[in-house]
């Protein structure tokens, strides 16, 4: 009873430091931006929104909560730490790396940079006799790297379950140059959550903390001096381009590959606590890894066909506005236009006459993703979209691209009139 009470009195002061530091609340922020410009491009492009800013943000923090109480939970019977000092570090080190890279806002990368950093300060003992170099690099000298590496496999098994659900919820269709200089579709995929964290931390000797009531796998004797919880929030992220799969395609596809790595890094985290040595070879390891997933996807996306292209039979839907005609008739991304009020289209043009045969009513052959024929029909009214609220995939009309280029803070996406011309950013963050 007394080590329950005891728990409680610690988690409630920890959710009480949680709430006064200004991280959680950053990250929140920077959810929120990053929705708004997707939005506000989506205007831009199609004269309408395709997500809600208000419904996206709020769902984000409340599974970034969720994901927060189960990794809390996970690493508190792992005995994984991170002291105060080094959580400052995590959020410095992000920043300025998100100032390079969005995607490099990743705890891989932050937490691998700390492991390099560990080594320089305890290769150079010096360095700690200077006053403020001291003070700053202090927490850098008894560095947890298994526990740091414990925490990007376990964040990042928690985000590959997020992608697989979530991850082509804010789905962005999009104009792209391929590789030919041909104008063809795709989707920009991103999805961030903000996670707060509860970590257990050892404290002093003599303290009046009860002990825990387990034995957690790393650590070994630090805990029976004591014990409390401390606050750290991180942030998860998903960022992808796909012009060769639908969006909920892709997602999965990624999210495989992240248990992977996820997998992979809770084994260096082991072998970092366990292997005398090994954990500057761990800290390398999980950025390098990381990167390999980026261009892992890099190099599929390059080596299959685009997807979202016209073919001799018909015309590609590469999205469906909300609230439209064709939202109501069914039509999905990836479908294909055969007919139109029995007329065969291959053009925008075409699809467009065909419509107008009929003014009150009409009825296509869609094939769908499956290769089989379906037939949808719908009474049309007056005002409504006049290509039935369909995003077709571009041809060589198209009005604008969005260059694929890599993003930092600092980046804007942008939209150019012109034939073959416009900006937007593309990325991955994990």
């Amino acid at each position: 009873m007394d080590v329950a009470v005891e728990l409680a009195r610690k988690v409630l002061h920890a959710l009480l430091q949680l709430a006064a530091q200004p991280f959680y609340y950053v990250g929140i922020v920077f959810v929120v931006l990053q929705y708004r410009r997707q939005i506000v491009l989506e205007r831009q492009l199609f004269s309408t929104r395709l997500h809600s800013l208000l419904d996206t943000a709020w769902k984000t923090v409340l599974w970034g909560i969720v994901a927060g109480m189960a990794a809390s939970l996970v690493m508190a019977f792992i005995g994984a730490t991170v002291p105060l000092g080094v959580v400052v570090w995590l959020w410095v080190l992000s920043a300025l790396l998100a100032i390079v890279r969005v995607r490099f806002i990743c705890l891989a990368y932050s937490v691998g940079l700390l492991g390099v950093l560990h080594f320089i300060v305890m290769a150079f003992p010096a360095l700690a006799d200077v006053d403020y170099v001291g003070r700053a690099i202090a927490p850098l000298q008894e560095l947890p790297i298994s526990s740091m590496l414990a925490l990007v496999g376990l964040l990042h098994l928690l985000e590959a379950f997020f992608v697989g659900k979530q991850g082509a919820d804010m789905a962005m269709p999009v104009f792209v140059e391929g590789k030919r200089g041909k104008v063809i579709g795709g989707y920009q995929l991103q999805q961030f959550w903000p996670v707060p964290l509860l970590l257990l931390v050892p404290i002093q000797a003599g303290s009046s903390s009860a002990g825990l009531p387990w034995t957690p796998l790393f650590g070994g004797d630090i805990w029976s001096a004591g014990w409390t919880f401390a606050a750290m929030p991180v942030m998860l992220g998903f960022a992808e381009m796909t012009t060769t799969r639908l969006p909920q395609v892709k997602a999965k596809r990624s999210a495989r590959l992240l248990l992977v790595y996820a997998i992979a890094v809770m084994g260096l985290a082991a072998g970092a606590e366990w292997l005398p040595g090994f954990a500057l070879i761990g800290s390398i390891a999980a950025m390098v890894l990381h990167e390999a997933l980026f261009l892992w996807s890099r190099r599929e996306e390059t080596a299959n066909p685009p997807f979202y292209v016209h073919d001799d039979q018909g015309l590609k839907i590469l999205g469906i506005l909300p609230g439209s005609p064709a939202k109501e008739m069914g039509l999905l991304a990836g479908e294909i236009i055969h007919k139109a009020n029995g007329i065969k289209v291959r053009t925008k043009e075409e699809l467009h006459e065909a419509l107008r045969t009929n003014g009150a009513f009409c009825k296509l052959e869609v094939i769908n993703t499956e290769g089989h024929s379906k037939f949808v029909k719908r009474a049309l009214f007056a005002g409504e979209h006049h290509l039935l609220g369909v995003i077709l995939s571009p041809d060589d009309k198209a009005m604008y691209v969005l260059e694929q280029r890599n993003i930092n803070w600092f980046t804007q996406a942008e939209r150019r009139k012109s034939a073959t011309a416009s900006g937007s950013d593309t990325g991955r963050t994990m």
